[in-house]
């Protein structure tokens, strides 16, 4: 008997509330206990560590360059050391963990075989794809938030508590520099929205989370490398990668949210997009593992 079958049976029977079916709190519980889970979070919570022991043994960052940027302000204050922990991460590091939680929901369960066991459960297609993109986008702005928070414990316990100096010799007061990280935090999860939706798509087509994962990874590396192709001109806009370090601008003395808005709806629109693929897609397919 076919698990479509057996929902539509299900959804007769007496008590039976497909939104009851696998609640988000599960299936969190479920990821949270896997393996990739404590790997990646662990890697996330190293990095400060990394970066610190680096500058504790190359003599502060910037040592010999006569160019200063924000890399350079890193051993200021514990503000300045979270700002360029975001800075050296936001381009690879923070899209790995977004492919990761995204891409690999959908696929493990079809390379467990455990996928259409959980539809027979029975756990209405929508609703096991709305359950795990919740946690996936959850535990992806759980690693986002990680990494500041606890680079911001770090480099204030090394560098002690003060404003965000910034390259060009302004700064930016303790309690408004706590604020402009939030911004940054936040427009770094949004703009990740298209790697999360591309590799949540990509989860619903393969049996393979690794193709799922890589496929997001390689995709975003392509328009990080076609942002670098100046001979494409405006159509660079249109690229997810081009509004990356929008951010940047909350780390001013004035704030300018231009270019965070247009990279904001470029990836909200892009991601709409691809869940909707995704969502659709499902709905459709013969799931046989």
């Amino acid at each position: 008997m076919s698990s479509s079958t057996l929902t539509d049976r299900a959804e007769v029977a007496d008590g039976y509330r497909a939104g009851r079916t696998l609640p988000v709190r599960v299936e969190l519980v479920r990821q949270l206990k896997r393996r990739r889970t404590f790997v990646m979070f662990g890697v996330l919570a190293a990095l400060p560590f990394v970066l610190l022991v680096a500058f504790q043994l190359g003599g502060g960052p910037g040592s010999g360059n006569s160019n200063v940027n924000l890399m350079d302000t890193a051993t200021l204050s514990g503000a300045n050391f979270a700002a360029v922990n975001l800075f050296a991460s936001a381009g690879f590091l923070l899209v790995i963990p977004v492919a990761l939680f995204c891409g690999d929901t959908v696929a493990s369960e079809a390379g467990w075989s455990s996928l259409r066991y959980l539809l027979a459960a029975p756990v209405p297609r929508a609703r096991l794809l709305w359950s795990k993109l919740v946690v996936g986008l959850t535990l992806s702005l759980a690693a986002m938030i990680l990494l500041p928070v606890l680079a911001l414990a770090v480099g204030t316990a090394a560098y002690g508590w003060g404003p965000l100096e910034l390259p060009t010799g302004s700064s930016l007061s303790a309690g408004t520099a706590a604020q402009r990280l939030v911004i940054t935090v936040a427009y770094i999860f949004v703009s990740q929205l298209v790697t999360a939706a591309l590799a949540f798509w990509l989860s619903t087509k393969t049996d393979a989370p690794l193709g799922a994962v890589g496929g997001a990874v390689g995709l975003t590396i392509v328009g990080n490398v076609l942002d670098e192709v100046t001979a494409l001109g405006d159509w660079r806009d249109f690229l997810p990668a081009h509004w990356q370090y929008a951010w940047l601008d909350a780390v001013r003395p004035d704030l300018d949210w231009s270019d965070m808005i247009q990279g904001t709806s470029l990836s909200i629109t892009l991601a709409l997009v691809l869940f909707a693929l995704a969502f659709r897609g499902f709905a459709r397919k013969d799931v046989v593992s």
